[in-house]
This record gives structure tokens, sequence and C-alpha cells, in this order.
């Protein structure tokens, strides 16, 4: 199988972290979703060769590239264990975080939440998305970043928890 090894070194310490995935090994995308590693190789660009992690998304056909030496800073993690999904939903039944009136600000702040690409953290989007839009109709901006937010958690849940998108939802819903 292969393997790639990713090392980062902290700035001010000696401590290095490293990240290795491999072919078959589920991870999460930030924004993007929750896949599996189908293929890992090395591609051209200009002069140089490039390592890429082929990433299969579990909520649709869509398959995407990325780049091994940007996983680590644009958030690429594994996807969380399946006794950790009672968390999440813990966070979901939880109370709603007080969110900006203005839609402008809500709606950029929630956006910077999403890019952490913690599941809790996008739990916690959902949650108030989804209730706001209960009390008040969400504009189309936040609707359509409500739909994104749900295809990131409920991704993870399904490679998580075995579910399909629709149980997941369904899981989504009533813990909301």
């Amino acid at each position: 199988m292969k393997a790639v090894r990713l090392c980062r070194k902290f700035m001010f310490s000696k401590e290095s972290r490293c990240v290795m995935f491999k072919i078959g090994d589920k991870i999460a995308y930030p924004m993007q979703g929750a896949g599996v590693i189908v293929d890992i190789s090395e591609e051209k660009a200009g002069e140089e060769l490039h390592k890429y992690y082929h990433v299969e998304l579990s909520h649709s056909d869509l398959k995407v590239m990325v780049p091994v030496e940007n996983s680590e800073i644009v958030g690429v993690r594994r996807i969380i264990e399946s006794a950790d999904i009672g968390k999440v939903l813990e966070v979901l039944e939880a109370e709603s975080e007080p969110m900006p009136t203005n839609w402008n600000r809500r709606d950029r702040a929630n956006k910077e939440k999403l890019q952490t690409g913690d599941i809790h953290v996008a739990a916690g989007v959902v949650r108030d998305l989804v209730r706001r839009d209960r009390i008040k109709r969400l504009s189309t901006g936040e609707r359509k970043l409500l739909g994104v937010a749900k295809q990131i958690l409920e991704s993870e849940l399904v490679l998580a928890g075995g579910y399909t998108m629709a149980e997941a939802d369904e899981l989504v819903e009533s813990h909301i």
C-alpha cells in the first residue's frame, strides 16, 4: 500500500508533528466533507513533481485531488471514531450560540467556523442555522451554507457510523 508521510517542525520548538495517510484511510477535508483515499499519485506541475491524495467523497460521486504538501495546512484530518458520534449529537442538542444579527457577519462567521474542519464546530453551525431557519426563514446564501454544513457533517457521520446519507440526515435533524 502506498503511504505518504508529511512532517512539519513547529516554529518555536523542537517538536514535530507528522500526518501519515494511506490508501483506504477515511479523512475529513474542510469545506468538502469526508471521504476515502483511493489513490496516492505523483503528478508533474511545471518542472516539479507533487504528490496528491485522490479522495472519493462519501456524499457524491465526486473525487478530489488534495496536494499532500498542503493537506495539513488546509486541515485534512482523520475522521472521528464511531464512539465519538455521541459527542457530535450532544453539540446538536446543546443550546444555540448567539449569532450576529447582520446576515453578512453571520455568514462570514459561519464560513470561518466551517473552514476549521472541526466536526463539532460544523455541528454547531448546522444546529444554529437549522434553528434560525425554523424561527425565521434563512436567506438564499445562508440556506446554501446550511446545505454545505450539513453535507460536511453528515458525510463524516456516514463514514464514522456506517449510515446512509438519508440516515445521517435523519439522525442530525432528530437531535436538533
